[in-house]
């Protein structure tokens, strides 16, 4: 049970659980977040939904022709996303939203048992530094060959794992990027450009 409430969501029960993934299960581009946010879905129940972060990565979507709506507020907005899938690295809120590694640990499974279920991906969006360690660190123990020195994180990074994966680097949509404009619209969109691309190779 989610306690701690924003003052404009007081009136609202919040999800307070782990947040599944969200998405076409067929989807060819898998993105990975970082967590679920304290008021955003940790609140909804959906992953980048009802905060900033979603509003900017929806939008994105959407004007890539991933998504079929620009907005993200409530699971049953009518929302709907064509060929991707959103998951993330840790399924709960974590205090301050710094996952520690304990967290990293205990949710690996999770994002684990999703890679299997899902065949068809062939592009991996890894949002921010987080999500890129544990998905390199996943494939690694899994076999796949990672080039050496390992593949290091920096916005629009790519990288071949292996089996025709392909991982797409991004900074996290959070506000602290999008407000300082480390993270701009079209930076963003050359992202989802990109990984339609891969998707289509």
């Amino acid at each position: 049970m989610a306690t701690e409430k924003r003052a404009a969501f007081r009136h609202e029960t919040y999800w307070g659980r782990p947040v599944p993934a969200f998405g076409d299960p067929a989807g060819r581009i898998l993105v990975v977040g970082l967590a679920p946010a304290a008021h955003g879905a940790n609140r909804t129940g959906r992953m980048f939904t009802g905060d900033r972060s979603g509003e900017w990565l929806y939008a994105a979507l959407h004007r890539a022709g991933l998504a079929n709506q620009p907005d993200a507020s409530s699971r049953d907005d009518g929302l709907r996303l064509d060929g991707v899938l959103i998951t993330a690295a840790v399924r709960c809120a974590p205090p301050a939203n710094k996952p520690t590694p304990a967290e990293r640990l205990a949710c690996r499974a999770w994002l684990e048992a999703e890679l299997d279920l899902l065949p068809r991906v062939r592009v991996v969006v890894a949002l921010g530094q987080i999500a890129h360690a544990q998905i390199i660190r996943i494939l690694e123990d899994r076999g796949l060959p990672v080039p050496r020195p390992r593949p290091r994180f920096g916005h629009g990074n790519e990288a071949t794992l292996g089996d025709g994966l392909t991982l797409l680097a991004s900074y996290h949509p959070s506000q602290q990027n999008t407000f300082t404009g480390t993270l701009t619209e079209e930076m963003f969109d050359r992202i989802w450009a990109r990984a339609k691309a891969l998707a289509e190779c």
